[in-house]
């Protein structure tokens, strides 16, 4: 895009940034990508690439805007033992006394913090208190929230929690804008903290696909290079990171999975990027279930590396359908929904009751639902499996055609960057 003397600007501090390869990057991205067409710059404010732990994703970075305003900072390098891994930790001071130079060199209109990294928050505090500038904040993951293992006295998760409950407050100081994926996501940000209600303007927005990095991928001379197809077999794909409180989903389908071989033994499941660090091949997640179920290399293989984003997509590309795994916690909207519907691939998911993503693949009729309610999950096994009974009759009948495109609309990075730009507009006729 060309910069316009005309747009607002707005400064996005977000540590990570292509060609980081992790999943948050790509609601900045987006963001940045189509805000100037509702009357905003965007000015990304980061840490070198050069101070990331995971893997660089390179191709990512040629879908970046030309001439996109991207500042970047370095951060103090991790230490040996690894005391503190997080970037925005890291990088804190290096980033505030950037961004507060911006602000005041670039006339900034308004600053926008996507969490995690969950420190960098309490910089918009700071930039009101120093200029006046107006703040919001983005929750991507909610902030205060009981890990399992929250309530052991003394462990990390425990005090990362009583950490929270401190800090959250005081970021939330003077704030204008709360934002995230799914309402849930702040819902408990209000109760907490009843008196932002009065001043302060609250929006959900989902991170939304984008048609154009599918695109970008059937340009690409690439094919999956993880597994190959097999004429014999439905293969399927889970793209992501596995959700703390995603095991009791996982482990109850690998039992229907287990107890009933002749629905199952065509079928195969690759989990990609689903490792317990992004970087180690051999940090399997899911293979432990599925060797306790004896599904392993039969129907259940495992890639625990995380691999580039558009790799991710080539491989949706080259399989017959999307598996979707959700969490025991209503909040949940697995990002992965998105590019799934976009792969025009069949999709079979197990989803939160209360997910805004089962609404979605339900509009859309992009795919099959389980609806999960926790407290009675386990009473559910006949649902998994009549429900996947019914897929594979959708998938071999399947047209993409047939998917409700025009409902899928409402979810494009587009249209939720325009619902940001006008609770950014709001802010500015209230100042």
């Amino acid at each position: 895009f060309l910069k316009n003397e005309c747009l607002k600007k707005i400064l996005i501090i977000t540590p990570h940034y292509s060609p980081s390869n992790l999943a948050a990057v790509h609601r900045s991205r987006l963001f940045a990508q189509h805000l100037p067409s509702f009357g905003w710059e965007p000015i990304i404010l980061c840490v070198d690439e050069r101070d990331y732990e995971e893997n660089l994703d390179w191709n990512l970075h040629e879908l970046i805007p030309e001439n996109q305003h991207i500042e970047k900072v370095r951060a103090f390098p991790v230490s040996k033992p690894r005391l503190i891994g997080d970037i925005g930790l890291r990088a804190f001071f290096q980033l505030r006394h950037r961004a507060l130079d911006l602000v005041r060199d670039e006339k900034i209109d308004f600053v926008l913090i996507p969490i995690p990294s969950f420190y960098t928050s309490l910089i918009g505090p700071y930039l009101f208190r120093k200029t006046g500038v107006i703040f919001g904040i983005d929750y991507i993951d909610p902030w205060v929230h009981n890990f399992p293992g929250s309530n052991k006295m003394f462990s990390r998760h425990w005090i990362s929690t009583k950490l929270a409950k401190y800090l959250e407050p005081r970021a939330l100081k003077n704030v204008s804008l709360i934002t995230g994926v799914a309402e849930g996501y702040y819902q408990g940000v209000i109760e907490r903290n009843p008196k932002l209600a009065n001043n302060c303007i609250f929006g959900a927005m989902p991170y939304g696909g984008e048609k154009l990095d599918h695109e970008a991928v059937k340009k690409m001379e690439t094919v999956p290079y993880l597994f190959k197809k097999k004429a014999n077999k439905i293969q399927l794909i889970y793209a992501g990171a596995m959700l703390p409180k995603a095991y009791e989903i996982l482990e109850l389908f690998f039992q229907v999975m287990n107890e009933n071989t002749s629905v199952f033994e065509n079928i195969e499941i690759h989990f990609i990027g689903s490792g317990k660090t992004p970087n180690d091949e051999n940090g399997f997640n899911v293979k432990p279930y599925a060797e306790k179920y004896g599904l392993w290399e039969n129907q259940i293989f495992e890639y625990p590396k995380r691999i580039p984003y558009l790799d991710v997509l080539v491989h949706l590309a080259g399989v017959d359908g999307v598996f979707i795994l959700g969490s025991t916690e209503p909040h949940y909207t697995p990002s992965k929904t998105y590019q799934a519907v976009l792969s025009e691939k069949p999709i079979f998911a197990l989803l939160h009751e209360a997910s805004t993503a089962a609404e979605i693949l339900e509009k859309t009729k992009a795919g099959k639902v389980v609806k999960i309610n926790p407290k009675s999950l386990k009473s559910q096994k006949n649902d998994f499996l009549n429900s996947f009974l019914n897929y594979i009759t959708f998938l071999e009948n399947f047209d993409s055609n047939n998917v409700n495109i025009e409902e899928f609309k409402a979810y494009s990075a587009e249209k939720v960057t325009a619902k940001l730009a006008q609770l950014l507009d709001k802010t500015q006729a209230l100042q």
